[in-house]
């Protein structure tokens, strides 16, 4: 069966009749336009959903460089929760009005987590995602929201992390996926909004922390968030002040910036053998020494959000800490100074669109 296309009496935007407000990304102009556009059709096997919130990431500056080319416009933003609208004929397990997170990759099955079948598209860039009143997405994408969590601050956990700007859930992973244990040594590299986000989900797992970074405002947010130490790489001897600190080196440091330089002070920081976990991905391909791994001076282990199968894990840690990103709310017509503000690097957390 084919989409089903929206009734105008069940559903409306604010604007009145089957049309929405979206911010749509033009490659025309390459800039961003207020639209009034219709309501998203559904397939069988997808949801429409009301959106309640849909944050910016920095994968979503790629449309303007270039990086993943756009030839026709598309709402953008692949983050976001909402309410259940409407359900396709065969998806189950969802009601109206039920509070969901999703991801946002459209066009593959999500049985497995290697599927090589299908035609994936990504909300945002492909097709068109969050930054709408409605979007619709692939069923197995959703998952039902705790009551805990608040759904004008919860769209940044659903991302899988295109770039360095990440997701809550990513961070998590990343941290939970070195497998240290209580009262071991854990660097954050990068202790901007998600580099937090480890800091605390470090701490919630009862980890010592050293939080680094090159901004000493950013390194006092660090603090705040609960690093037990925190640290400027520019310093000259910081590689020493953290082997004092931690007894020879950090059990793993896991790096949350996208920067080369990054991983090159990284390395530095941990004891012989220790994890060098990868989240920030480098605008180029990352550099390591190829005689380090050979001698095991350290070891390299990888993590994202992954596919839907791996989400209620993170959310459920994330519930019971109640572990929350920082997050400033805007009007949908904001979202043009929600972009100035991440391009120029003047943001100082995560930035939504309210609906």
């Amino acid at each position: 069966m084919g989409p089903k296309r929206q009734k105008a009496d069940e559903q409306s935007g604010e604007n009145g009749g089957n049309t929405m407000r979206a911010a749509r990304y033009h490659p025309s102009d390459n800039k961003v336009h207020i639209d009034s556009i219709p309501l998203p059709s559904i397939a069988d096997d997808e949801i429409l959903v009301k959106v309640a919130s849909a944050s910016l990431c920095h994968s979503d500056l790629m449309l303007f460089d270039g990086s993943i080319p756009a030839t026709e416009p598309v709402v953008m933003g692949h983050e976001g929760v909402g309410y259940v609208e409407e359900l396709g004929e065969k998806v189950t397990g969802f009601k109206k009005g039920d509070r969901i997170g999703f991801l946002y990759i459209k066009g593959v099955c999500l049985h497995n987590l290697n599927c090589t079948n299908g035609s994936p598209m990504i909300q945002g860039f492909g097709c068109d995602g969050m930054f709408a009143e409605y979007t619709s997405i692939a069923s197995r994408n959703a998952i039902h929201l705790p009551e805990n969590l608040d759904m004008e601050t919860s769209a940044p956990y659903f991302c899988a992390g295109i770039t360095a700007n990440l997701d809550a859930t990513q961070a998590f992973h990343g941290v939970d996926s070195c497998d240290l244990k209580l009262g071991q040594w854990m660097v954050i590299v990068g202790c901007g909004g998600l580099g937090q986000m480890g800091i605390r989900f470090a701490k919630a797992m009862e980890l010592k922390v050293i939080g680094l970074d090159i901004n000493d405002d950013v390194l006092q947010e660090a603090k705040e968030s609960g690093a037990d130490v925190v640290m400027n790489s520019r310093n000259a001897d910081f590689e020493a002040e953290i082997r004092k600190a931690t007894n020879g080196g950090a059990d793993a440091a896991v790096v949350f910036s996208a920067a080369q330089a990054a991983y090159d002070t990284a390395t530095k920081t941990l004891k012989i053998g220790g994890i060098l976990m990868v989240v920030g991905l480098p605008s180029k391909p990352i550099q390591f020494g190829a005689l380090d791994l050979m001698k095991k001076l350290y070891q390299i282990r990888s993590e994202s959000t992954g596919p839907p199968q791996q989400m209620p894990r993170a959310l459920e840690f994330i519930s019971k800490h109640e572990i929350k990103p920082k997050v400033a709310t805007y009007k949908l017509e904001d979202i043009h100074e929600m972009i100035e503000l991440m391009q120029s690097g003047k943001s100082k957390s995560r930035m939504a669109v309210v609906f």
